[in-house]
């Protein structure tokens, strides 16, 4: 049987949603699926480590994107 997957609303700037749709595009993944395969990712590896990803994930990012 299927997992239930909820939906949930979510804002996004425009410069990370555009950022996210190009990497969706190169993996050949929707922007829907490009979000819940990084959200997988960052909860697996705080799952292995007690860490997210990166000691730095909430501090505010500078998008560079052209």
């Amino acid at each position: 049987m299927a997992e239930e997957k909820k939906q949930i609303p979510l804002r996004l700037s425009a410069k990370l949603y555009q950022a996210i749709a190009a990497w969706a595009e190169d993996d050949f993944r929707s922007v829907n699926g490009q979000i819940e395969y990084l959200l997988t990712e960052c909860v697996r590896q705080r799952k292995k480590n007690g860490k997210y990803v990166s000691e730095t994930l909430d501090e505010p990012i500078e998008l560079d994107i052209q």
